[in-house]
């Protein structure tokens, strides 16, 4: 047998597999009504509604099924060892969705024996040795990891180990099997049956290094693949740049070839992609074999902000134009096309066929689309085609607008931002055909709208008084402005006035969050896209329409609403958007049931800290971003600290590599200053703990265990209580830097009007302690100040904010 591809002992994962194509297959299940635990609380993170009805359906076929094994399927690609232990095909499905895939590899012991290996897998695993059925562990609990041990028979000779791993697709959908030897042996690893050989180790190099240069592409600037090592022969690189938006539509696909001997390949240049984060998926192929990459990108094509022309009403008007000729094919374009006057579009009947193929067939989001098609329908029926008119009345008509009308989809009904339009497209349907017969509840147009009103009166009740569970989320404020602005303008009082009242408090929330144009910190809810790009998110139109500077894109979901609609912001947000020249703006507050967050601002013309002290210390932080740093030096001068939920650094678990936090930590803000106090769980999957820090617009200088940023006049410094580990390969090199062991603590310093020796000065002469039991980490400063944080303490112990309401309470001081 030729050498092994790799070597594993105790602890260390099986990552090198041959695997067949995905299978798919629509499994619906029965339609049933779903239990309700709707109490208008929202939580922040998942929560647990039950078993859908194709998931009841998928036990009952495991229960009884026998699944026999296959060897005749075709090699689609390799998973190869990585960045990634798990072998993993997380994504996302719209409608309930079995998947499968087999996976083949070859395992050889020192000799013959029974070897143990702890299986996890979200999903379900057959497991057979050498043709024989060895394993079977089938949970199938949705998104929830579960693991057994599992005893293998391995021989000196070599094993061929194949394994069918199994998942029931609900949306957002965790797919994986992880095998691990628990034993304290070593065993080799092959592939024989894939023609690799010595291109294995670049393939698995190049899969785990791909990053594009730089945070962002401008117009002026190339798209170039980077990678740490030199390639040993030519490798051929498919490339499809895919929006991240819910059309998923792909914008341009390249083949290049990476020479031998290069390590980087020119892609394309950035005039040839419009605006957008996009998904890269990346296929490496050399010969036969294939390796899959997913990757971000970044385009932004001009890196100044935009001044928006005249007053808000031209800019609505200049925004609604925008949205026309610019926006995605989504719903909210078509509304732009509409109160633009350009009825005639051709692009208007495919998108709208799409949206009413999505409603009909329950695809989950359509709740998403449904408002702004009930709001062209509102005011635009007379300027669709008969035909199409006739269609939208009767998929509207039959749509399931909450649980308890029967239905076996996988539509979610029960987070803040989805509650709110599912009721939003009960009530504007049911205003719209009152005396329709809805035929998925049996109920009149008339009684529906009556039923959304008394929904919509608990929703509002619960936001008015708790706030957001999703606070400052540029990805869910755009999903929470759908109902609210569609209710503002199409809705009856009070019902209206009261929507018109929670947009005010998000267009406070995001004036103060916003600086140079571009919304940031704290974050209820985050995904990479959010946190690395934030002019790029759909929420930045939003404070570029109102503040008056900043910039557009293709993202409709909501912004015509606002541009089309009556609803006006404030008029007196506009300075906490951009503080004057020595001001300084604070503000506090808390969102969300619980509270999920107490909030703490500290901002500048210059640099804006924000952080979440009501984080569940310890407690799994799903997409929870707690601590944020905004510089204005440039779009993408972003920093923070989290606890990686997931190994892979391009990765989209929730939590991810950079998003939400496996363990969340204790948080205290003073001014400008924060403590950050973790303390990891024994059974972390990383030990580690880590900043990132663009070098867009901001300098690094890393001495021992400080980190300081400087962007223009701004300072930052990060002060951990152990030494902080650089990350110079792969897709952190030169923006991460790292902290290990189970506790551990961070100061966060911001500064101005200094010099650069100065401000390091300053942060030389503090002192970051961490008591030997991990329970209380104090910064003193040189003159005898102490700020301390104790893990033990509830946050209303360690500050009297936690009275505060769901309303900001904004402090604006200026400099003497």
């Amino acid at each position: 047998m030729s050498a092994p591809l790799l070597t594993i002992s105790r602890g260390d994962s099986v990552t090198a597999w041959e695997l067949s194509p995905t299978t798919a297959t629509y499994f619906p299940g029965t339609p049933a009504s779903a239990r309700d635990p709707q109490n208008y609380h929202y939580i922040n993170g998942f929560v647990d509604v039950g078993d859908l009805p194709c998931r009841i359906a998928t036990w009952r076929d495991v229960a009884t099924r026998t699944v026999s094994l296959e060897t005749d399927w075709e090699v689609e690609s390799l998973n190869l060892p990585g960045s990634n232990r798990r072998v993993e095909f997380t994504q996302f499905r719209y409608r309930p969705t079995r998947l499968s895939r087999w996976c083949k590899t070859t395992i050889a012991a020192g000799e013959d024996r029974y070897c143990s290996f702890r299986l996890t897998t979200c999903g379900g695993v057959h497991i057979w040795v050498d043709g024989e059925l060895a394993a079977r562990f089938e949970p199938f609990t949705r998104n929830q990891s579960q693991d057994t041990i599992v005893h293998l028979p391995i021989s000196s000779a070599g094993s061929e180990v194949i394994v069918l791993t199994e998942e029931m697709a609900e949306r957002d959908t965790n797919w994986f099997f992880e095998l691990s030897l628990v034993d304290d042996t070593e065993l080799d690893i092959f592939l024989p049956g894939a023609e690799i050989g010595e291109q294995a180790g670049a393939l698995k190099a190049l899969a785990a290094q791909a990053r594009c240069r730089g945070e962002v592409v401008t117009a002026n600037d190339d798209v170039v693949l980077l990678f740490d090592t030199h390639s040993a022969m030519d490798v051929e690189i498919e490339i499809t740049f895919a929006s991240t938006s819910h059309t998923h539509a792909s914008a341009l696909k390249r083949t290049v070839v990476l020479p031998a001997g290069a390590a980087e390949v020119f892609v394309c240049s950035g005039n040839e992609l419009g605006d957008g984060y996009y998904n890269v998926p990346l296929v490496f192929s050399i010969g036969k074999s294939r390796v899959e990459r997913v990757i971000g990108c970044a385009i932004l094509r001009n890196l100044e902000p935009q001044q928006l022309p005249g007053d808000l009403a031209a800019r609505k008007r200049f925004a609604l134009e925008h949205a026309a000729r610019h926006g995605e094919n989504r719903m909210g374009t078509v509304v732009a096309l509409l109160e633009t006057g350009q009825g005639g579009d051709p692009r208007i009947r495919p998108i709208v066929e799409a949206t009413l193929k999505s409603i009909e067939e329950r695809h989950d989001c359509a709740d998403f689309v449904s408002v702004p098609l009930l709001w062209a329908y509102h005011r635009h029926a007379a300027d669709f085609p008969q035909d199409l008119r006739a269609r939208i009345e009767a998929v509207l008509q039959g749509f399931r607008y909450w649980v308890d009308e029967p239905g076996n989809d996988v539509m979610w009904f029960w987070s803040e931002n989805h509650a709110l339009c599912f009721h939003v497209s009960q009530l504007l349907a049911g205003l719209a055909w009152p005396e329709a017969h809805f035929s998925a509840s049996g109920r009149t147009g008339r009684e529906q709208a009556e039923i959304a009103t008394a929904r919509l009166g608990l929703w509002l009740d619960a936001v008015e008084k708790d706030g957001l569970a999703e606070w400052n989320s540029s990805a869910y404020y755009p999903v929470d402005f759908i109902g609210l602005l569609a209710l503002a303008e199409l809705a009856p009082e009070p019902i209206a006035s009261r929507a018109k009242g929670l947009c005010d408090r998000i267009f406070t929330m995001l004036s103060l969050h916003t600086l140079n144009a571009v919304p940031a910190g704290s974050m209820g809810r985050a995904y990479d896209k959010e946190l690395r790009a934030g002019p790029l998110t759909e929420l930045a139109p939003f404070a570029a329409v109102a503040f008056g500077k900043g910039w557009l894109n293709s993202g409709v979901a909501s912004l015509p609403l606002f541009a089309a609609g009556r609803y006006e912001p404030p008029a007196n947000l506009g300075p906490y958007a951009q503080p004057a020249t020595g001001e300084t703006i604070s503000a506090h507050y808390r969102q969300g049931y619980g509270p999920a967050a107490l909030l703490s601002l500290h901002k500048t013309e210059n640099i804006q800290l924000s952080t979440n002290s009501g984080a569940r210390a310890g407690g799994y932080g799903h997409q929870q971003h707690v601590i944020d740093l905004r510089f204005a030096s440039h779009p993408m001068a972003r920093s923070w600290i989290n606890h990686p939920g997931e190994d892979d650094p391009w990765g989209n678990q929730r939590p991810s590599f950079w998003a939400g936090n496996g363990n969340l930590p204790r948080v205290l803000q003073e001014g400008g200053t924060a403590l950050v106090l973790y303390r990891l769980d024994a059974e972390a999957r990383l030990d580690f703990t880590h900043i990132y820090a663009a070098q867009s617009g901001i300098e690094h200088h890393l001495h021992g265990d400080t980190l300081i940023l400087k962007a223009g006049s701004a300072f930052a410094a990060y002060k951990a209580t152990s030494p902080l580990i650089p990350v110079t390969t792969g897709p952190g090199a030169g923006i991460e830097y790292r902290q290990n062991g189970e506790k551990q603590g961070w100061a966060v310093i911001t500064g101005e009007g200094l010099n650069f020796d100065q401000f390091a000065s300053q942060v030389a002469s503090t002192r970051l302690d961490l008591g030997d039991d991990g329970t209380r980490l104090v910064l003193a400063g040189p003159s005898g100040q102490e700020l301390s944080l104790n893990w033990t303490k509830a946050p209303e112990e360690h500050s009297s904010r936690s009275r505060l309401g769901a309303e900001p309470a904004v402090v604006v001081s200026s400099a003497r």
